[in-house]
C-alpha cells in the first residue's frame, strides 16, 4: 500500500509538568529548547575569500603546480596585486580584479591546503566524535549514517574535511575530547550518540571550541545542537494509534537520561491525556535504542496480565526487536499488536509488515549542523544555535490502519 505520510506542525516544545510516577527518566538538567530559530545559509567560500597575506612561497596550484607568480606574470600584474586580489582586498580595482580573478579561473589556479591553513590559521578540519562501546556503535547505526552524509555535504560545500574520532571510553582517567581536539588542530568539532553527562563533554563545550552535537544537548559558550521535535513525534505516534481504537498503549523507550528520550515520554504522556487514556508505570519501559532492548522489552509486556494492544517504540530497531518477540509468542502484527516506530530508516519499509513510524529529517539535521557549525567557525561573535527540526508520520503496514479502513 502507499504511504501516507502526517507532517507535524512546528510549535513550542514546551516540557509539561512532571509526571510523579518513578518511571518517568530524570534529565540530569534543565533543557533549553527552541523552534526553528532564523535559518542558517551558509554560502561556499572560493579562494578568493581567504584572509591574510599571501607570498610566491606559499600559494600554489594544488594540481598543476601554479604559484602565485605564475598567475601574476600572465596578468600583467606584481605578485602583491594578485594576492590582494585573492584575499579580497579593497584597494584594487574592478578591472583589475575581474581580470585576475578570470586568469584565475581560466588556469584552474586553487590556493593548496598547506598554503591556506598557513595564511588564515586554520587547518580546514572539523573533527567527528562518535560514541563507540560493546553495545552502541553508533558510526553503525542508520540513524547517524544518514546524519552524517548531510553533515559531510555541508561542511565539504564551505572546504570542511573531516577527522573521525574514537570515543570508545578509553581506560586512560586523563583521556581528553578536548586535548583531541587542539592535538589534531580542527577548527571545530560534532558530536554524535555521545554521553552529555561525561565532564569531558562539558569541558569540550565550555572550551569556546566551535562545536555542533546532534540529538544530544551539549551546551556552552560556542556549543548548540540540533535534534528534532521528538514531544510531537510522540504525541503524533499515539494518538495515531488512539484513533484505531487501542485503549492498552505502551511505550519502549531508550536512554533514560537522553533528551529525546524524555521529549518522546512527555509526548507519550501527553498523548494519552488528549485520549482520555489512564497511564501505567508498567507499560513504560527504558534501557537503549537497539533490536535487543525491543525483543526483550516486548516479551516482558506479553507477560503482564493484561498487556498492551499497541506499542510506540522509540526506535526503527526496537520496533524490529518487538516485532520479532511478538511473532515467537505465535501472535500477529498488526492484527493483535500495533506497532509504530520513530526514525524510518532505510528497513523501516522492506521489513513485514512493513513499519508505521515517525520520520525524522536525518540528512537534514546533519546539514543543520554543518551549516551551523561553519557560521560558528567563520564568525566567532555568533552565538550557538539550538535547532529543532521538524518530523512526520508515515503510515504503512505495522499500526494496522489498513485494518480499520477494510472493517
Amino acid at each position: 500500500m502507499p504511504e501516507a505520510r502526517i507532517p507535524t506542525q512546528p510549535g513550542n516544545v514546551s516540557v509539561p509538568p512532571r509526571n510523579p510516577h518513578r518511571s518517568k527518566p530524570q534529565p540530569s538538567t534543565p533543557y533549553q529548547t527552541e523552534n526553528f530559530p532564523q535559518k542558517i545559509f551558509t554560502e561556499k567560500k572560493d579562494f578568493s575569500q581567504t584572509h591574510g597575506i599571501l607570498s610566491s612561497k606559499t600559494f600554489s596550484g594544488e594540481a598543476s603546480g601554479l604559484t602565485i607568480r605564475d598567475l601574476a606574470k600572465r596578468a600583467g600584474v606584481s605578485v602583491a596585486t594578485v594576492s590582494r586580489v585573492l584575499n579580497n582586498y579593497p584597494d584594487v580595482s574592478t578591472e583589475t580584479k575581474l581580470k585576475v580573478l578570470a586568469l584565475a579561473k581560466e588556469m584552474n589556479f586553487r590556493p593548496s591546503a598547506a598554503a591556506r591553513s598557513l595564511v588564515t590559521r586554520r587547518s580546514n578540519i572539523i573533527g567527528v566524535f562518535f560514541l563507540q562501546d560493546h553495545v552502541n556503535a553508533m558510526i553503525l547505526h542508520p540513524f547517524f549514517q544518514e546524519v552524517i552524509v548531510g553533515f559531510k555535504r555541508a561542511v565539504g560545500a564551505a572546504g570542511f574535511d573531516l577527522l573521525f574520532f574514537t570515543s570508545s571510553r578509553p581506560a586512560d582517567r586523563h583521556f581528553s575530547y578536548l586535548r583531541h581536539c587542539r592535538h589534531h588542530q580542527v577548527d571545530g568539532v560534532v558530536l554524535m550518540g555521545v554521553d552529555r553527562g561525561d565532564k569531558q563533554m562539558a569541558e569540550l563545550a565550555s572550551s569556546g571550541l566551535p562545536c555542533m552535537s546532534v540529538d544530544v544537548d551539549v551546551l556552552g559558550k560556542r556549543a548548540g545542537y540540533v535534534l528534532s521535535d521528538n514531544r510531537e513525534g510522540g504525541m503524533q505516534a499515539v494518538r495515531h494509534l488512539g484513533s484505531l481504537g487501542h485503549t492498552r498503549i505502551a511505550l519502549i523507550n531508550g536512554h533514560p537520561t537522553s533528551k529525546p528520550t524524555h521529549d518522546r515520554f512527555v509526548g507519550y504522556r501527553d498523548a494519552l491525556e488528549d485520549l482520555g487514556l489512564p497511564y501505567r508505570s508498567e507499560y513504560v519501559l527504558y534501557d537503549d535504542y537497539t533490536w535487543e532492548h525491543g525483543y526483550a522489552s516486548m516479551k516482558t509486556l506479553l507477560d503482564l496480565p493484561e498487556p498492551p494492544t499497541a506499542v510506540f517504540a522509540c526506535a526503527d530497531l526496537i520496533a524490529m526487536g518487538a516485532i520479532k518477540a511478538i511473532r515467537e509468542r505465535g501472535l500477529h502484527v498488526p492484527e493483535d499488536v500495533a506497532i509504530v516506530g520513530f526514525d524510518d530508516i532505510e528497513f523501516a519499509s522492506m521489513v513485514h509488515p512493513a513499519l508505521t513510524t515517525v520520520r525524522q529529517a536525518k540528512e537534514a539535521m546533519g546539514r543543520a549542523a554543518g551549516e551551523a557549525l561553519v557560521r560558528l567557525i567563520e564568525e566567532p561573535g555568533s552565538s550557538p544555535p539550538i535547532l529543532v527540526l521538524p518530523t512526520e508520520l508515515v503510515i504503512r503496514e505495522s499500526c494496522g490502519a489498513s485494518l480499520v479502513r477494510a472493517r
